[in-house]
């Protein structure tokens, strides 16, 4: 990893001083939805205003986890899947098949999230700043995220070394895995099994399930890493960006700073999104994504989605590329998403956007969800590159649009 220095004379790019900004925000604890959260909100306010910025924090009630809805869903299609065995297999294939369907809508980008919103509440901090003139006729978001993923087992990163370090660099999947799958896997495997009458399908959807319950419970025992790559440097790209543009503002384009709650599965930027996308015309606005942007290899995703993978827009990833180019950043090639960035919102809703993300040599991010996710553990020549790519597109979407 790349130790801070001052290698440049913008001071935006300043990798010192994003190094004493990542000090600060990893200093509070931040799980989604929570107090820490809220005080992250108000720390990110604070720093705007001092580039005379001024925002906003947009409150409301959140529940704030992922492994309590998708854990309680895999535990209803265990008990389906265990009441079929016993005999009562339409039951429990509908019981199962309830399950898959609640662990379903719980995901992104198209969950209602019913089961969620019957579970306990915190209350959601969001941060929405704007530069540039109020009345231009097109918009680019900047979106980040301020708040802290807990560890848990799942995120060892001894699992993908053991399974991709013998793997030549060539060969590695250039697609993540689709974790999120395991979450109703196992109920739909149950109910199949016992609507049937697949004694075995039943039996290993059962197992699976309950195996779920497993890691969701490690989970939720668990507590909330540091969070400097996933999505501190994400956050001191935002304020970076704020600190150039304020210097010298865009002249044609109206700039949104928006930083979610995105750590229990993106709801922050679906709950702005339900209220923000019918005033953002499609054909005039732009979102541009820094997520998780400290690993060695800078990169732009092609394609994202938890359940369905949809590609990036054609336009954008050409901007995005060229621009790479034109600067001389090298980007890791041909990336797709399984688990979900918050562009995945925008990206199903059909804006221009991208999203910048980070990898290792394994196409893993850096520290993932691990308590190893720290300052000193961020490679911070890809996080200049990042805030580079991204002043750039910004620039060049003031001059002319796609």
């Amino acid at each position: 990893m790349s130790q801070p220095t001052a290698t440049t004379s913008d001071s935006h790019l300043d990798a010192i001083w994003h190094r004493a900004l990542l000090d600060e925000l990893c200093a509070i604890h931040r799980p989604s939805a929570s107090p820490g959260e809220r005080e992250a909100a108000e720390w990110l306010i604070a720093r705007l205003s001092e580039l005379g910025i001024e925002g906003r924090i947009e409150s409301e009630p959140a529940h704030g986890t992922y492994w309590w809805p998708l854990g309680i869903a895999a535990a209803i299609g265990a008990i389906g899947g265990l009441a079929a065995l016993r005999g009562r297999r339409l039951f429990g294939a509908a019981l199962a098949g309830l399950g898959a369907a609640a662990a379903v809508d719980d995901l992104p980008p198209h969950g209602r999230r019913r089961l969620r919103k019957l579970l306990p509440h915190g209350e959601r901090s969001q941060v929405v700043a704007e530069l540039g003139p109020a009345d231009a006729e097109r918009t680019v978001v900047v979106m980040a995220h301020h708040d802290a993923p807990r560890t848990g087992l799942l995120y060892s990163p001894a699992i993908p070394e053991t399974l991709l370090g013998p793997v030549p660099r060539d060969r590695i999947p250039d697609t993540s895995p689709p974790l999120m799958w395991a979450a109703f896997g196992g109920q739909v495997a149950a109910a199949l099994g016992a609507a049937l009458g697949i004694r075995t399908l039943n039996a290993a959807g059962t197992i699976w399930s309950a195996g779920a319950v497993g890691v969701f419970a490690d989970l939720a025992a668990r507590d909330a890493v540091p969070a400097a790559n996933d999505n501190g440097t994400g956050v001191v790209g935002l304020i970076s960006l704020a600190r150039a543009l304020a210097a010298d503002p865009p002249q044609n384009l109206r700039v949104l700073f928006l930083s979610t709650s995105e750590e229990a599965t993106c709801d922050g930027i679906a709950a702005w999104g339900e209220r923000n996308f019918p005033q953002l015309d499609r054909d005039s606005t732009f979102f541009l994504c820094l997520e998780t942007v400290g690993s060695p290899h800078l990169a732009v995703l092609r394609g994202e989605g938890m359940l369905r993978m949809r590609e990036y827009p054609a336009r954008s990833l050409r901007l995005l590329d060229g621009l790479a180019d034109e600067l001389g950043i090298e980007l890791e090639p041909n990336l797709r998403n399984r688990n979900a960035t918050d562009a995945v919102q925008p990206l199903f809703a059909g804006y221009e956007c991208a999203a910048i993300v980070s990898v290792t040599e394994l196409h893993q991010l850096a520290n993932y969800h691990w308590p190893t996710d720290v300052p000193e553990n961020v490679d911070y020549d890809t996080l200049r590159d990042a805030i580079r790519l991204s002043e750039a597109a910004i620039r060049r979407l003031d001059e002319r649009w796609l």
